[in-house]
């Protein structure tokens, strides 16, 4: 019997179900393309939007600490805190941070229900501050924290006006 880690990581019997890598792109278990609108997002674009995110987290504890208190021992964590009301609610609402929008992202849950929902947005910053879990991916592009969260992050493709 295997045990339960095994079915988190990439590449495991457990994991893909098969005992062999699927094929095909990332995301077609779910019904999604293979590029374009809704496909999985990379992990540079993923990045991105992360670094945004925090860089605007640091600019609100600036704005409201002052310059001064960046050198605090506090900052950090004032400036995690930020970080992690910022992306849980805007994922909870909208689906998507300031840097998934900047981007063309949004965060989606895998049964492609409307909403991700408080749970699974708390659930998931929570897990993409211990760093490692985002880290961890499977063959669709998801890190520990998507497939705990029952998520995944899609490209959105803006249509062209004509």
């Amino acid at each position: 019997m295997a045990r339960w880690i095994e079915s988190w990581l990439p590449g495991s019997s457990t994991g893909n179900g098969s005992g062999t890598q699927r094929a095909g792109h990332p995301g077609q278990q779910f019904g999604l393309p293979a590029s374009g609108h809704y496909s999985v997002a990379g992990m540079g674009r993923r990045v991105g939007g992360l670094c945004i995110d925090w860089f605007l987290a640091y600019l609100l504890v600036v704005l409201f600490s002052g310059v001064d208190a960046i050198g605090s021992p506090d900052s950090n964590w004032w400036i995690m805190g930020t970080w992690f009301t910022i992306t849980a609610l805007m994922v909870a609402v909208l689906g998507a941070t300031p840097g998934h929008i900047a981007l063309g992202m949004r965060v989606a849950r895998t049964d492609m229900a409307g909403h991700v929902g408080v749970p699974r947005a708390l659930l998931r910053t929570a897990m993409i501050a211990l760093v490692l879990p985002p880290l961890l991916r499977d063959p669709d592009g998801r890190g520990w924290h998507d497939r705990a969260s029952t998520t995944i992050v899609v490209r959105v493709v803006r249509a062209a006006s004509t």
